[in-house]
């Protein structure tokens, strides 16, 4: 699906202080928080509504996607193996007056929607907060639901 949707996935980023980037435990892959990284740097810092644009960090939080896919990729071997995009978790810096998180985390649950269909519908959180590591904009976790392999 990823190549008709015009995607590929990047290499996997590396953890950016001391967790691994994804534990794979009882039929769940848990993946941590990724950063809008491309090629180890970030693509997006700043505030949203401040220093960065609603657009801007829609587009961090698709990055932030699939470079959680490109883990998964790594730890399962096949993204056939999700079942169902269970949980995301997003965390916005923003300004103290932008109040469209859910606006940004969008960019996030919609491509999981063009990537998976029904099985990337999930539950979510979208919190502003008043700063990320390294001063990124967007960060997101996910939870999967996997197969066996």
């Amino acid at each position: 699906r990823l190549q008709e949707l015009g995607l590929k996935l990047p290499t996997a980023p590396k953890p950016v202080a001391a967790y691994v980037p994804a534990v794979l435990h009882n039929g769940l892959l848990y993946i941590s928080g990724q950063l809008p990284m491309v090629d180890g740097q970030l693509s997006c810092t700043g505030h949203v509504g401040q220093d960065v644009s609603l657009e801007a960090a829609q587009a961090a939080a698709r990055t932030c996607t699939l470079n959680a896919l490109a883990i998964a990729a790594d730890v399962l071997g096949d993204l056939d193996r999700i079942t169902q995009v269970i949980k995301v978790g997003g965390f916005v810096s923003s300004a103290a007056s932008f109040t469209d998180h859910p606006k940004v985390i969008n960019g996030c649950s919609e491509l999981l929607g063009e990537i998976f269909g029904e099985a990337g519908k999930h539950a979510r959180a979208a919190v502003g907060v008043s700063a990320l590591p390294l001063g990124a904009a967007v960060e997101i976790e996910f939870v999967m639901a996997v197969a066996e392999a």
